[in-house]
């Protein structure tokens, strides 16, 4: 098995492409241990690599993020190890409840036309250009003019991510949406 790997634009994230699919839709983002030992073993392989303290499942790419301490040189082989152990293994990526928190909520039926037009935007223009810096943007609201998303895998702290938001997916949200006048992440 040949895992090849990608820095992304978070120096504390690197990407890993094991070559098969990692879930098949969606994306999943584990910050602490134990809900990952509970929901993903592949997840919690990683983790058992001391040092990792994200690990972010996308369609065909891992995003794992180590603590401010390590060192990627270091520990890169180790990670790669506990992917290339899992997939031997015969181990699912993750558990069956999982999968429903993979895919974030489709539009509620009492969303407005707004929300629609950002969401469907969010999910066919910005989600895959993300993806393949190994991370992900949810639509969490619109409220007031201010567009809500969720950051995950290698866009949670990254310092470019106010810049993407900002001149990137602020102005195309305000260019096809008019009624949007700012971005802003939450946690």
């Amino acid at each position: 098995m040949f895992i090849q790997t990608e820095p992304t634009p978070n120096p504390a994230t690197v990407k890993f492409l094991p070559g098969r699919e990692v879930l098949a839709q969606g994306a999943l983002d584990f910050t602490d241990p134990e809900r990952a030992r509970q929901l993903s073993p592949l997840a919690a392989r990683i983790f058992a690599v001391g040092g990792v303290v994200g690990v972010h499942l996308g369609r065909d790419f891992i995003s794992v993020t180590k603590s401010e301490q390590e060192d990627w040189y270091l520990l890169k082989p180790a990670v790669l190890g506990a992917i290339m152990e899992h997939y031997l293994s015969g181990d699912p990526v993750v558990a069956p409840e999982a999968l429903a928190e993979a895919e974030p909520a489709a539009g509620a039926a009492e969303e407005d036309e707004t929300s629609r037009r950002i969401r469907e935007l969010i999910e066919t223009r910005v989600r895959p250009v993300v993806a393949r810096d190994g991370g992900d943007i949810v639509f969490q609201g619109f409220e007031r003019g201010i567009v809500y998303l969720h950051l995950r895998g290698a866009c949670s702290g990254c310092p470019s991510a106010v810049i993407t938001l900002k001149n990137g997916i602020e102005n195309l949200l305000k260019y096809y949406v008019p009624e949007v006048v700012e971005v802003r992440a939450v946690s």
